[in-house]
């Protein structure tokens, strides 16, 4: 993805997520064929020429100025998430984060994450999981039995034919996953590696084709979550995403359960359990 193309289909997007009756603006049969704004409505909105526009959106502009990106983002409605990516994709190259490193944990934090007596596992780039906890390997998909190359979450959902068994709120899921994945892919959109998941992803399903075209944007924060677990059955959790300080393409995840619940039971269950040697 390039930088004028990733802008100019996600204004296309997010323009045609618009509904016109929201904004007061016809909306019958023979004024409007295609969903959404037009796009010299949208130019009105963001108070910039129908020309400019135009321009951006088939990839002609160079240098988007803030003024610019701010007023586009309030026409278009933009949430924090999607006016953050936006303005990733409208940055010149030469603003723009060099390729990214490889992605490595320290001893030490692998220390603290084993402490933990809640689940817990680190992604980095693109869903791809760096490591885990006992707890946290366990949960649904088994980490530690996946070659490394395949521990990433948005190829474990689309990718597995076990992924909609082991998590029953799937549909939402894959919503929200490909959206973190699109928020991801602001920041480096030039990367070879995610041309090539988005590829595979692509090709092997054709419900993330759909999802990855609408240009849905969204940052991993924290949500409740319902899995099924192979070994103790329906855990509900909820989850919480902390940007690692020294190098915030990595990402703590710690799932916790209801205290009282059955969830927190489970949870105690799967770790005496995970802890029993004849188990590893």
């Amino acid at each position: 993805m390039t930088e004028t193309a990733g802008l100019g289909e996600f204004l296309k997007a997010r323009r045609a997520a618009l509904d016109p009756a929201d904004l007061g603006l016809p909306t019958g049969f023979n004024q409007r064929r295609v969903a959404g704004l037009r796009r010299e409505e949208l130019a009105q909105l963001a108070g910039i020429s129908v020309d400019y526009y135009t321009r951006l959106e088939q990839g002609r502009a160079r240098n988007v100025s803030d003024s610019v990106l701010d007023s586009l983002s309030r026409a278009l409605r933009l949430h924090r998430d999607e006016a953050t990516y936006l303005r990733n994709l409208a940055a010149p190259k030469r603003k723009r984060v060099a390729r990214p490193k490889t992605q490595r944990i320290r001893p030490e934090f692998q220390m603290m994450l084993d402490a933990l007596h809640s689940p817990a596992l680190v992604l980095g780039r693109y869903g791809d999981v760096l490591t885990w906890n006992a707890l946290g390997g366990s949960l649904s998909f088994d980490l530690a039995s996946r070659p490394a190359g395949e521990r990433n979450i948005p190829k474990m959902f689309f990718l597995d034919d076990h992924a909609r068994e082991l998590h029953p709120e799937w549909e939402t899921v894959a919503k929200e996953i490909v959206a973190n994945l699109r928020s991801e892919s602001g920041r480096y959109p030039d990367d070879p590696y995610l041309a090539q998941l988005v590829g595979e992803l692509s090709l092997g399903s054709e419900v993330f084709r759909k999802l990855w075209a609408k240009q849905t944007v969204r940052e991993k924060a924290h949500a409740w979550k319902v899995m099924i677990n192979p070994i103790v059955g329906e855990l509900r959790l909820r989850y919480e995403t902390l940007r690692l300080p020294d190098d915030p393409d990595q990402a703590l995840v710690i799932y916790t359960a209801e205290p009282g619940s059955d969830s927190e039971r489970a949870l105690r269950l799967l770790a005496s359990w995970v802890a029993d040697p004849a188990h590893v």
